[in-house]
This record gives structure tokens, C-alpha cells and sequence, in this order.
């Protein structure tokens, strides 16, 4: 993994921010940072707009209420797939080159010399034991792991250790809801 594409991930864990676009950020924001090149979906009260790597999701009351950030996932999964379209120019101009896998220990590693810690939390019953999920209670961002090899974990041919995508927010409620889940 590149030295660049490492801290990018550590900027998002940290911030809980892609290039400071937040989970609220408005479509605007978002287009104004990442640019026009998205593919969208959108449906009566939501939209996605898919950078590749980057996903970002809004909803709204109605047609006639504005979008409202709900979250942002990176979809680091994809990246095994060695197509360059998926890293997103902007964040290719930033951080540079994008490597097809990203190791969660190594992750980990650089955020524990920030002082950034990732917690182990619960995961929901139908990805357990093949996904693990760490939160990073300032931030509020989830990281997905994968586990072990079973019926959805070998997507894109990751290692067991590998991360499959981080998602910003992860409230601390759904955190206790997981945790209660399994107490």
C-alpha cells in the first residue's frame, strides 16, 4: 500500500470525512469537491451517487423537501477489481496511486500511532463471523473487515484481514444496539 493512499483512509477513519465532505454534506458540496463524474440512483425519497469508491447517500421527507445527507461508504472491496476509473480523480490527484487491497492490520497500525482507536463491535447476525466491524467512536466511522472465507466473503477475492469498506456514521446508539444484541 502506498504511503498516499494509506493516509487517505486514516483522513476518513480520523475526520469521519472524505475530503472534508461529511455524511450531511448537500449533492452540491459533494459534486463541487468530487466533481460531475458519478454514476446516480434515485428513487422517490433517496439518492446515491457512486464515485467508484466513494458512495454518498441522501433522502428527504418528499419531492418538495431537500436532500439530506444520510452517510457515505467507501467502497474499498472494489478496488480489487485493478480498474484506475475507480478511484476518483480528485482523490487520485491528492493521495496518488490506489493499490487493489487495503490490509486492516496495517490500518490499524497507523491509526494506534495517532492515538486513533478502533473498537471491535458486535456484528449483525447475517454477515457474522465472515465480516468483523471496528468503530471509531470520535469519528463515528465503521470499518468492515472480512473475517473468514464462508458464503459472502470471498467477493472480489479478498484475504481474510482485508478490508472490505469503511461507512460514515455509524452512531454510538447502533453501537450499544449491537452490543446489547449479543449481552
Amino acid at each position: 500500500m502506498t504511503p498516499y493512499s494509506l493516509a487517505f483512509y486514516v483522513d476518513v477513519v480520523t475526520s469521519g470525512t472524505v475530503l472534508g465532505l461529511g455524511p450531511a454534506a448537500s449533492p452540491d458540496r459533494v459534486t463541487g469537491v468530487l466533481g460531475s463524474n458519478f454514476g446516480e440512483n434515485t428513487f422517490r425519497n433517496s439518492m446515491c451517487r457512486d464515485y467508484g469508491l466513494a458512495e454518498f447517500f441522501w433522502d428527504r421527507d418528499s419531492a418538495r423537501h431537500p436532500w439530506s445527507g444520510h452517510h457515505f461508504t467507501l467502497q474499498v472491496h472494489r478496488l480489487a477489481h485493478r480498474d484506475r476509473t475507480l478511484v476518483n480523480e480528485t482523490l487520485r490527484a491528492r493521495y496518488g496511486r490506489f493499490t487493489p487491497r487495503l490490509r486492516f492490520e496495517k490500518l490499524q497500525r497507523l491509526l494506534d500511532r495517532r492515538g486513533v482507536p478502533l473498537l471491535e463491535i458486535p456484528e449483525v447476525a447475517a454477515n457474522a463471523p465472515y465480516f468483523r466491524t471496528f468503530w471509531q467512536p470520535d469519528s463515528h466511522v465503521a470499518v468492515s473487515v472480512m473475517g473468514t472465507y464462508g458464503e459472502y466473503s470471498t467477493p472480489d477475492n479478498l484475504r481474510v484481514g482485508d478490508v472490505y469498506k469503511i461507512q460514515a456514521p455509524m452512531a454510538a446508539e447502533e453501537v450499544e444496539w449491537r452490543r446489547a444484541r449479543v449481552g
